[in-house]
């Protein structure tokens, strides 16, 4: 099983360093020097993250070459679900017509979407009966957003990728996944309020529990620790060497720190996709969009192997190869503002990049 086709998807608005450094008190400068950062998108006030997961999934399936009702199955990874109950994967499900895929959801945080084509991956090969599968990682931080805290507001923004599962020829598709978590490590990343151990009310929301929190030093060390593990355990359990891999696709956090460990493994600067610098971090988007800029780009063809890494809230963590299959990827941008609602507006595709599969 491997990937037929990529659609993304980002908001029209974006906030620009300026806009955020005024709320925090900081120079523009200064969030690029310490993040790399350099802008980001933000979601209309009607737009909802099933809105963008449904805009990526359109563009994926017909980057395809399939038609909605074609998928099996459709498996969205988020943080910031359109509400508590049902899955956001349902809403997405209704938006795109794929009236034959069972829909749920994978809470991951960052390393959601990898997770999620584990559990498609298997699912496609587990049952005879389907044959493709759609897994979208979404995220709309910015509705979680304390636009003063310096920790998250730099960093976090909004938007969709998703990829087409289905069979591929021998020798190309997915491999070796390895996942992991650590629960110990979860209130690093979290939104303290809005569940069951402390629903909303007054007090909650007086004080910003709604907001995402954040130990910046104590993730960033996660992080540092473990890009490094991940890859060097993928390689070690494949017999494989860091020049065996032709692109390191990986959740994008910092742009900054992330070029900084890719230095440190003596990754090339080409063979290391980073797109925050101009999308900021969009959580279980992230992998997905740098795998689609990647194929857009030009990183990529057919037959290249990718190592893809992943790490997030939970703690969470993984990895896997692919095998490029050469699919085709179109990026999706929103209609111009009209009196019909987003969800039901027509996506207008702004660029394409289709390659032979």
């Amino acid at each position: 099983m491997g990937v037929l086709g990529m659609g993304t998807y980002l908001p029209t608005r974006q906030r620009s360093n300026d806009e955020v450094a005024r709320a925090i008190g900081v120079s523009p400068d200064w969030i690029v020097e310490r993040t790399g950062v350099r802008k980001r998108h933000e979601a209309a006030p009607d737009e909802a993250a099933s809105d963008m997961a449904a805009a990526a999934v359109r563009s994926a399936v017909a980057a395809a070459g399939l038609d909605p009702e074609q998928l099996d199955l459709l498996v969205l990874a988020t943080s910031t679900p359109d509400e508590l109950g049902p899955a956001t994967a349902c809403r997405v499900q209704a938006l795109t017509k794929a009236r034959n895929a069972v829909a749920l959801d994978v809470g991951a945080a960052c390393s959601g979407w990898l997770f999620a084509t584990r559990v498609a991956h298997d699912y496609l090969r587990a049952d005879a009966g389907s044959r493709y599968a759609a897994v979208v990682g979404v995220e709309a931080y910015s509705k979680f957003l304390d636009p003063a805290d310096r920790a998250t507001a730099v960093l976090f923004a909004d938007g969709a990728a998703a990829s087409v599962l289905g069979p591929v020829p021998a020798g190309e598709g997915f491999t070796d996944f390895h996942l992991g978590s650590d629960g110990a490590l979860a209130d690093h990343v979290l939104i303290p309020a809005g569940g069951s151990r402390a629903p909303a009310d007054a007090g909650t929301v007086a004080d910003r529990r709604h907001t995402i929190r954040m130990d910046g030093r104590a993730v960033r060390d996660f992080i540092v620790e473990m890009f490094p593990l991940v890859v060097s355990d993928s390689l070690t359990r494949n017999r494989l060497r860091a020049e065996d891999i032709d692109a390191f696709v990986t959740h994008q956090p910092n742009p900054r720190m992330l070029r900084s460990v890719g230095t440190s493994l003596g990754i090339p600067p080409g063979r290391l996709p980073i797109v925050a610098d101009e999308v900021g971090n969009i959580g279980a988007a992230s992998a997905p969009y740098a795998l689609a800029a990647a194929a857009v780009d030009g990183l990529l063809r057919r037959g290249d192997r990718v190592l893809l890494a992943t790490f997030g809230a939970g703690m969470t963590w993984g990895s896997a190869l692919l095998t490029w299959s050469g699919a085709p990827v179109i990026r999706t941008a929103p209609t111009a503002a009209s009196a019909v609602p987003l969800a039901e507006a027509a996506v207008s595709t702004v660029s394409a990049e289709r390659s032979a599969r």
